[in-house]
């Protein structure tokens, strides 16, 4: 009995130090007022300070939705009655459950939708109430968007984007009041969770200087080199933009044509490197590649005029003369992934009108958009008047902060990226889980103003990569149409950053043999999906046909990674087997060991 008794004394939560809570609450409230006085001292001094106007348009978007509502009251009142006669159901169906009846819920989340997981969300009949007037709610405001905008309208899916931002930001499960598990252990801690929770946000308000930068992983459970980016190798050159890395081998003989990746520059390139068992890198080593990588500067201020010409000339065509001296080889074979296969494409095109295309004898794409006619929901981002905006902004400092291109690209999946993190760091006052992935995800880059004004420009804006001659670098109108070289252009299903039916229509620019590849999954894990993993299947087809869809319905569903099908194809460009190459070996003296200095200059 005493045994029990103290068992169960031990699972009731322990009332703090009343004295030691009050001192952690005074010593968290003045660091929360020199945050604020430091916050408001910035605005007063213009640094910091958010401008007045609207620089992504969102305010024309919502007029134009206005004036098609108001154009179109019939509409509106029908999906008004429509809600109201929901919410009737929606209480009727609660009055049964209280009443001790069982009822079938109106609405359920989305089985991917892990916010609702808490048992409570399905047991308590209150909260289950909460839930299925959210989705109602959200899922009234969505529908309500779609059928005044319609589905091909700029600025109807601009307003659908920002609408699902609020309705996202406005979910039960972000307070703490209508979050039964975050209220749950608000009580067994006493309300130490709480606290925890505000020292984690003042925190992440000091690291972001005044504006909230959510502390994703822990960030000092990695270091480059050491437990994350390990593959042996070299650094063997460098310039201003790149250093070059060659792999040291792992099999006795190699493919005689050597294998250049270029990752893109909007993400360092260790996502390609993060662990043993998930790096594309180390598996591309083991099946007897040489392996080389180009890894970008992380640019600062200086690097202002730097031209997407400077990446062109000092990136791949400047790797191409380096691998033939330390191999011999005047021609390989090439990846690029997603904005590294956008010049990956531009340098075929150029390599093509200069009467060199035989330097890069296959090239293969990871989520690559050539035809930007679709870009998804990053094309919410990119209007006139935004880039407008954004450009003064870039300018002025002379790049693009990479910390608002992490906000960009974790605002298309803002429940995952945004509101779980808050929840966790800021309403459960947990520490952030140690994860590679998304310790990457956090190592952000910046971008030199004039190369990501012409990216912008002339790729999202004016699409106009896809048109003979209306892209020109370093003097040479490119031409997609003449590249005969085979390619592998691998996609992912699920990809919000590059949507596949945009990378399969720029597939069909080339004018050689084209290989076409769907994974399952996103724009990270449809790519970096090993074979021993066992997970996402992908989709191969022989069909001709240009249209996205009936490609897919024609295509045969593969179990497991598409690794050993890119495996199969590439040995077909291997030009034979040579002793295996050790970095350094060609005459080029290495310079330090791989993943090399740039990969580890931060973004602070």
């Amino acid at each position: 009995m005493a045994d029990q008794q103290g068992s169960k004394a031990s699972e009731i939560p322990k009332h703090p130090d009343p004295q030691a809570f009050a001192r952690d609450m005074a010593e968290i409230s003045e660091h929360a007022q020199k945050l604020f006085s430091d916050f408001l001292s910035r605005q007063a001094s213009g640094q910091g300070a958010v401008p007045f106007g609207d620089p992504l348009n969102v305010s024309e978007a919502f007029l134009d939705m206005t004036a098609k509502m108001m154009s179109n009251p019939a509409k509106v009142m029908e999906a008004q009655f429509n809600l109201w006669q929901e919410y009737m159901a929606l209480w009727q169906n609660a009055a049964q459950r209280w009443l001790g009846q069982d009822t079938e819920p109106l609405v359920q989340p989305d089985k991917h939708d892990m916010r609702f997981r808490d048992e409570m969300w399905q047991q308590n009949e209150v909260y289950d109430f909460i839930k299925q007037s959210y989705l109602l709610t959200s899922r009234w405001m969505l529908g309500l968007v779609h059928d005044v905008e319609g589905d091909d309208s700029p600025m109807g899916r601009k307003a659908d984007f920002y609408i699902r931002q609020f309705v996202d930001a406005m979910a039960p499960t972000n307070f703490v009041m209508t979050n039964p598990q975050v209220l749950r252990t608000a009580i067994e801690s006493n309300g130490e969770s709480l606290l925890h929770g505000l020292e984690n946000m003042l925190a992440d308000l000091e690291r972001g200087k005044g504006q909230l930068r959510i502390t994703m992983t822990d960030e000092d459970a990695f270091k480059v080199g050491e437990n994350i980016v390990t593959t042996p190798g070299k650094v063997i050159h460098q310039n201003r933009l790149m250093q070059l890395i060659q792999y040291s081998p792992s099999t006795e003989s190699v493919y005689k044509r050597p294998l250049l990746i270029i990752p893109p520059w909007i993400n360092k390139f260790y996502i390609l490197d993060l662990r043993e068992k998930n790096s594309f890198v180390r598996w591309a080593v083991a099946q007897g590649h040489t392996v080389f990588m180009i890894s970008w500067i992380n640019p600062d201020e200086s690097y202002r005029d730097t031209q997407f010409d400077d990446y062109l000339n000092q990136g791949p065509i400047e790797a191409l003369s380096v691998i033939e001296k330390a191999t011999g080889e005047t021609s390989v074979n090439a990846i690029g992934y997603c904005l590294g296969g956008t010049l990956l494409g531009m340098t075929l095109a150029w390599l093509q009108a200069k009467g060199q295309a035989d330097r890069i004898a296959s090239a293969t794409h990871f989520t690559t958009m050539l035809d930007f006619s679709e870009p998804g929901e990053l094309g919410v981002f990119i209007d006139p008047t935004a880039l407008d905006h954004l450009e003064e902004e870039m300018f002025e400092r002379g790049y693009l902060d990479g910390a608002e291109m992490a906000t960009t690209f974790n605002m298309l999946r803002s429940n995952d990226l945004i509101w779980s993190f808050v929840v966790n760091n800021y309403l459960m006052g947990k520490e952030p889980f140690p994860f590679d992935l998304l310790y990457w995800n956090s190592d952000s880059t910046r971008m030199p103003a004039a190369m990501h004004s012409f990216y912008l420009r002339k790729c999202y804006l004016e699409n106009a990569l896809r048109e003979p001659g209306a892209v020109v670098l370093d003097g040479v109108p490119l031409d997609l149409t003449k590249i005969k070289t085979p390619a592998y252009f691998l996609s992912s299903r699920e990809d919000h950053i590059a949507p596949w039916v945009s990378t399969f229509r720029g597939s069909h620019l080339y004018g050689g043999p084209v290989r076409f590849v769907l994974a399952a999954s996103g724009h990270i894990a449809g790519v970096i999906n090993p074979p021993a993993a066992n997970k996402y299947c992908h989709w191969i087809g022989t069909s001709r046909s240009k249209n996205p869809e009936t490609w897919l319905a024609a295509a045969k569903e593969v179990p497991g990674s598409w690794w050993p099908d890119w495996a199969k194809w590439i040995d077909k460009h291997g030009d034979g087997q040579v002793p295996a190459r050790e970095p350094g070996s060609g005459g080029l003296k290495p310079i330090e060991d791989a993943p090399g200095q740039y990969v580890k200059i931060r973004a602070v």
